[in-house]
């Protein structure tokens, strides 16, 4: 299911409520995944070692930060 989905509301165990994105929120919320997901790209291009994953599972962890602050 896309995130993005109006039907994410539908099967969440730990957020008791969901309320509908609207466009715009949805529309931040893709282009925040994207960039996320271009800097995972980055740092894994970069190579390996446990700089490298601590900055990753930072990475991971800011924009599920942003995300849950647009879907809050």
């Amino acid at each position: 299911m896309e995130s993005t989905s109006d039907h994410r509301t539908q099967n969440n165990t730990m957020r008791h409520q969901y309320r509908v994105l609207s466009e715009a929120e949805k529309e931040q919320m893709q282009a925040i995944k994207d960039k996320g997901q271009e800097l995972l790209d980055q740092i894994e291009a970069a190579g390996q070692s446990r700089e490298l994953s601590l900055a990753k599972t930072k990475a991971e962890e800011a924009v599920m930060w942003a995300v849950k602050h647009i879907t809050a």
